[in-house]
């Protein structure tokens, strides 16, 4: 696909034609069963100061939290209970873990729940990549955001598009399953940079590809920009299917922060992932040792109920399944 047809199909040159071929192409490839991934965004402490992102140190208004291995664990354990076959360990760059920490969150998660484990820990160094991938974690996610080397300075004050790329490479030899991703509609990103955004992500043959519309959020300086487009973000996912026929495609809760029941359309488009959140809705400095852990295992069931009932009303199949790579699997 050349980078003018991209933005021809951006601009909604085809938006039937181009859904109904990245729907085709995930049924053929998928068949009905949508994958889920049970989110633990275990940590929102963050040493960035990304201007999109409400996660960024300077942002004074949040109240941190963090959770110990032993919390991470549990929620990995409550994953596999409700029947997920894979857990995504997410936090903000919080430097706090150690590796040994996160290794033990690894084995742990493994041990008890036998589940594929997915980090999403930003920035680290090589030597702790080999390490979790040693003691078994399964994939890493890792977003680009932008391909735009300017766009990215812009966006991720002190940090270079290079350095990233770097570990994106880190973790494909390190033998991870790699996902990364962009965000439609950054502030200051042309449906051009999206489109060769598109292409640069497809270029990486990554295993799981992310893209969710921009979201402004408080208390950051991108605070009062516009909202992203959905119709933009699905007409990516789609293009993004055509470019990656076995790719592992999520429809992001990005989608859902914009407009209501837009997450399940995006199953519609080309993805073929949901990742509800397992997260305890009472973190805090209390949350080890509150009573309410029953409480905690209904919330995090029904929010996996509400993601089961909408992928039904799409005529999709809830999977039990761990959803590997079929772009490996292929050869």
């Amino acid at each position: 696909m050349r980078p003018s047809e991209i933005t021809q199909l951006l601009a909604g040159a085809d938006d039937a034609g181009l859904f109904s071929a990245a729907q085709a192409l995930t049924r053929e490839n998928f068949g009905d069963e949508v994958f889920l991934r049970g989110v633990v965004e275990f940590s929102n402490h963050c040493d960035n100061n990304c201007r999109y992102c409400g996660l960024r140190r300077a942002n004074r208004q949040i109240h941190r939290y963090r959770l110990t291995v032993e919390e991470i664990v549990a929620c990995a354990a409550l994953a596999r209970e409700l029947s997920l076959g894979t857990v995504v360990v997410q936090s903000g760059d919080d430097y706090t873990y150690s590796k040994e920490d996160i290794g033990r969150v690894v084995t742990g998660a493994k041990a008890t729940a036998d589940v594929a484990v997915t980090l999403s820990l930003g920035d680290r160094t090589k030597e702790d990549f080999l390490y979790w991938r040693d003691v078994g974690a399964d994939r890493y996610l890792l977003k680009i955001e932008t391909f735009d080397e300017a766009l990215y300075a812009a966006s991720r004050p002190g940090l270079t598009l290079a350095d990233r790329l770097a570990r994106v490479e880190w973790l494909r030899r390190a033998g991870y399953e790699v996902g990364s991703g962009i965000i439609t509609d950054l502030p200051g990103m042309t449906p051009d940079i999206l489109a060769d955004d598109l292409l640069r992500l497809s270029e990486l043959d990554l295993d799981m590809i992310a893209v969710g519309p921009f979201v402004p959020s408080p208390d950051t300086p991108y605070g009062t920009k516009p909202a992203g487009s959905v119709l933009t973000a699905f007409r990516a996912m789609a293009i993004l299917r055509l470019l990656n026929p076995l790719a592992n495609i999520p429809s992001t809760s990005a989608l859902n922060a914009l407009r209501d029941g837009a997450r399940e359309q995006g199953l519609t488009v080309g993805a073929n992932v949901i990742m509800p959140s397992l997260t305890p809705e009472t973190v805090g400095a209390d949350y080890a040792i509150y009573p309410g852990k029953n409480a905690f295992r209904a919330d995090a069931a029904s929010r996996l109920e509400a993601a089961r009932a909408a992928i039904r009303r799409v005529g999709r199949t809830p999977s039990t399944a761990i959803g590997g790579s079929k772009r490996r699997h292929h050869g």
